[in-house]
């Protein structure tokens, strides 16, 4: 009767027995506990038992992980944009139809907000004329910090096919700062998607600068 032990350490018993000549072959059938047997075959292909390693630190502080403050905030910052509702071309039919449930912007936690007092993220959709561009100054000045802007289309990045009019504003920088720029005449709410997320890294970049 083989006495009692795990597998693995039988296993190695008998292939040293075999070793020293002592035992010449496995036998039929080896006994591991009073209810269980197991064959040979079995025992190679037992599987290897493997510990956990030991990890000082959370011996120290189980369950925590230390992050810089600027990651996590610059983290809720990115997963939480709201974008104003406000649109001046036809651009503004491309961004409606990306917060539809073909694209689905929520699945970013991007939440639109038709207040310039809680929004986050104007996203400039069309044709900008010096008409309009004292009220979308104004509403970029209404914003809280921190806030990005993202122009939407060739209108609103350099004036597009109107760039030869006198009364359209050659891009929406000339007034405020631009983050992202979205080409195409229109864009495709595909590109809209990738404008924001290239602002998402953009937010994660900047997590230092103390704001």
């Amino acid at each position: 009767m083989v006495p009692k032990c795990k597998p693995a350490l039988l296993l190695l018993a008998i292939r040293t027995l075999r070793t020293l000549g002592i035992l010449q072959e496995w036998g039929p059938i080896l006994a591991v506990d009073d209810n269980a047997l197991i064959s040979p075959e079995e025992i190679r292909l037992a599987p290897v038992e493997v510990e956990p390693p030991f990890v000082p630190y959370k011996a120290v502080l189980p369950g925590i992980i230390q992050v810089p403050a600027e990651a996590v905030i610059a983290t809720a910052r990115k997963s939480s944009l709201w974008p104003m509702t406000f649109g001046l071309a036809c651009c503004a039919i491309e961004m409606i139809a990306t917060y539809m449930a073909n694209h689905d912007f929520d699945r970013f936690g991007i939440v639109p907000w038709p207040s310039p007092r809680q929004s986050d993220v104007m996203i400039v959709a069309g044709t900008v004329t010096k008409k309009m561009a004292p009220a979308v100054k104004l509403l970029y000045e209404q914003m809280p910090y921190p806030k990005w802007v993202i122009s939407m289309g060739a209108c609103a990045t350099n004036g597009g096919p109107y760039t030869q009019y006198d009364r359209v504003l050659q891009g929406v920088d000339k007034i405020i700062p631009v983050d992202v720029y979205v080409p195409g005449c229109p864009p495709r709410p595909e590109s809209l998607i990738d404008g924001f997320l290239a602002l998402q890294e953009k937010i994660m970049e900047e997590r230092g600068r103390g704001y």
